[in-house]
């Protein structure tokens, strides 16, 4: 079968490797879309935390939907031909968490296509209890999405929204699909903040009140434009920018609830007087819950939520190399790679 392997150096092979078989608790599926994600590019970049993390040669890539291919011999309640993606995390089953059914808070978790084999390739095995079956007619390019749309709608449910005051910094793939559902969800007033005016517009389409340049746009301004009396309610941090911590604590109410999903590419430091004195929530936020997030996903797409404007490429498989170059690109959100002929 083709795979993307990474290997030792910058950039990805496209190779012909042996398909793999599931092992008896195991299923395998022929793939047929898969997204471009961050960790993908620092992956193909090969920076300093992937030479760090990715044990080479090994295929990658975790954002896909494919069809069931072939059930390993003790799998049931799948059907051969079901469309399905999977939770990227494989858990260990034996700390604290997993036996208490916490699964989003193992200990030691594995990634699929950062620890072990992704779907960058034709076929993937993947664990049965990772597997999640798509309801009948979603669109397999949506369904390749659910990795991504997960920490979105993760981050975006955590704390209620209906009626509140909503700011989300980072105007990304995940911070664009948050909007969506923020949106969905009731929020009285939505503000995006990024530096990028293409996904700043986009933040637009996928329902933002307002879409904010952070260089040029003042937040206290913005409030005072919206009618808002005393800061908004909740924060979402998307982007991992020391700047985007700032204007959230400077523009939260006293006891505002703020999720971070953003990774920082270095420490920072924020003032932490004002969380104390201010009260503030501050909840760290990382992937999906197993699997009550994935349901949540079902039933958003299935009540009208849509987030197919946040894909803004799409690739043959072979063209991988435009695909990275792509989403390098100012111009960009969610980029697709397709892998069924």
């Amino acid at each position: 079968m083709r795979a993307l392997v990474k290997h030792d150096e910058p950039g990805l092979r496209l190779e012909e490797v042996p398909t793999p078989e599931p092992g008896p608790e195991e299923i395998l599926i022929e793939v047929h879309t898969t997204g471009i994600c961050g960790t993908d590019l620092h992956i193909y970049l090969w920076d300093e935390w992937a030479q760090s993390a990715i044990p080479v040669p090994m295929t990658v890539g975790h954002e896909f939907s494919g069809h069931i291919a072939a059930l390993g011999s003790n799998v049931s309640g799948f059907l051969e031909g079901e469309l399905v993606s999977a939770e990227g995390h494989v858990v260990c089953g034996k700390c604290r968490n997993c036996l208490a059914g916490n699964r989003h808070l193992c200990q030691e978790p594995k990634g699929i296509g950062i620890d072990i084999p992704g779907a960058f390739a034709d076929y993937v095995v993947v664990p049965k209890t990772n597997v999640w079956r798509h309801f009948e007619g979603i669109d397999p390019e949506i369904a390749a999405l659910f990795d991504a749309f997960g920490n979105a709608v993760h981050t975006a449910l955590k704390f209620p929204v209906l009626g509140e005051d909503v700011l989300i910094t980072g105007a990304g793939p995940i911070g664009l699909m948050a909007a969506a559902v923020v949106a969905h969800a009731g929020a009285r007033n939505l503000v995006v903040t990024d530096i990028n005016p293409f996904r700043l517009e986009l933040a637009r389409r996928m329902g933002a009140t307002k879409a904010v340049d952070a260089r040029q746009d003042d937040l206290a301004m913005v409030q005072k434009e919206l009618g808002m009396m005393e800061g908004f309610d909740v924060a979402l941090e998307m982007s991992g920018s020391p700047a985007a911590m700032d204007d959230i604590l400077a523009n939260t109410i006293h006891g505002a609830n703020i999720a971070l999903l953003g990774l920082p590419a270095e420490p920072y430091a924020i003032d932490w007087s004002v969380v104390i004195l201010n009260m503030l929530n501050i909840k760290g936020i990382y992937g999906r819950e197993m699997f009550d997030t994935w349901y949540k996903m079902n039933v958003l797409i299935q009540s009208g939520v849509d987030i197919s404007p946040v894909i803004t490429h799409r690739f043959a498989a072979e063209d991988y190399e435009q695909a990275f170059e792509a989403v390098q690109g100012e111009e960009s959100a969610k980029v697709m790679l397709r892998w069924v002929v």
